[in-house]
């Protein structure tokens, strides 16, 4: 049987079982749905970008913290202020500079004056290189760097103390043990030297009623690690440069050794010399006050005639409280003419006599020598 199409209706009815059926179309979106969903949309990038930052802000701590915040970034801001001669950078970082409780616990001078602790004394350090970075206790590092001062190769061990943190974050440190050195410097012979060139005067860090000697001393808060170059040099006294690297915190012993110049070793010399003239003027067997003379046994006939064959020659030791020439020999010469209480005979007595004289001097506070012959 076929329907008004031709087809069989069986057919038809099989088609219309196996079509799916159709679903109504869904409502529109309300604008309200729209803005929860946007809004919605909105929280979770904020949270993921908070999360991303939160890392970031994290990640970004730790470094911080392990590398410029850490024990030895602390240890490398006080040498790179250094190195850049910003010593008010350097004396700023907590523990740099003692306390006289400090001082006193190393047996050290207490009120040290700050004289040396200028940029204009500096050296040259260069070459920073972080060694190690050892917890040796809880919150207490021992922190050694690599340097070099003035193109030499030198390190130092530091010690630093965690303070806790600041900013909620960040690590503190402070120096448990101040870097600053303290020379210890003796100047013998002198009160004056220099050092990198600065001019100082031990006399200044004396008591006002101190008495003068001959060698003096005073003790200086300076820079560590750098190089000090110590000298003297001045008219009458002189000094060899003495290069001294100081790479350690705490006292650094530093001695001066002045010493007469030329100049001062001449003005002695003329001085004895000018002596010995004068007692030659005398036309005795034994000048008053001088360092030789003759006793002659003959008939003197003639006044002696005193010359001075070899001046004894000026050479200066110090001593424990001046410069010492020690009794050296010199020649006097005679010509005398005299007459043997034995047979009469005449003669002319022309000889060399030998002596000895030694002699003290020292530098005056104005400046002149003070000759003390002996």
């Amino acid at each position: 049987m076929t329907n008004g199409g031709g087809q069989p209706q069986s057919s038809a009815r099989r088609r219309d079982a196996l079509r799916p059926p159709t679903t109504p179309a869904s409502a529109p979106a309300t604008p309200e749905t729209r803005t929860r969903t946007r809004t919605l949309r909105a929280v979770i990038a904020t949270l993921v970008i908070a999360v991303l930052l939160g890392g970031a802000l994290l990640a970004a701590v730790t470094a911080l913290n392990r590398g410029v915040y850490s024990a030895g970034g602390f240890v490398g801001s006080y040498l790179d202020a250094l190195a850049r001669h910003d010593t008010g950078g350097a004396l700023a970082l907590p523990g740099v500079v003692p306390t006289n409780d400090d001082l006193a616990a190393a047996s050290l001078p207490q009120d040290l004056p700050d004289t040396l602790l200028r940029a204009s004394v500096l050296g040259a350090l260069t070459d920073l290189q972080q060694v190690s970075d050892i917890e040796t206790a809880p919150g207490l590092h021992t922190v050694v760097y690599d340097f070099s001062l003035d193109g030499e190769a030198s390190s130092m061990q530091f010690t630093v103390q965690s303070t806790g943190t600041f900013a909620g974050v960040f690590n503190g440190w402070t120096f448990a043990t101040s870097p600053l050195a303290v020379l210890q410097v003796t100047v013998l012979h002198e009160r004056s030297f220099t050092v990198n060139g600065l001019a100082l005067d031990t006399r200044a860090q004396a008591a006002t009623d101190a008495p003068d000697t001959f060698s003096t001393q005073a003790a200086y808060l300076a820079f560590a690690p750098t190089r000090y170059t110590f000298a003297h040099e001045s008219t009458m006294l002189s000094a060899e440069p003495l290069s001294v690297p100081v790479a350690a915190s705490g006292p650094t012993d530093v001695t001066i050794n002045a010493m007469p110049t030329e100049t001062f070793t001449g003005q002695v010399q003329a001085e004895l010399n000018s002596f010995l003239d004068k007692c030659i003027v005398d036309q005795v067997l034994q000048p008053s006050n001088c360092p030789f003379g003759i006793t002659i046994d003959d008939r003197v006939l003639s006044a002696p005639v005193w010359s001075i064959a070899e001046y004894p020659p000026v050479v200066l030791e110090a001593g424990e409280s001046s410069f010492e020439m020690a009794s050296t020999t010199g020649l006097a010469h005679i010509v005398v003419e005299v007459q043997s209480l034995f047979d009469g005979e005449k003669s002319t007595r022309d000889e060399d006599v030998s002596f000895l004289i030694g002699l003290s001097v020292t530098i005056q506070s104005d400046g002149n020598l003070a000759i003390q012959l002996r």
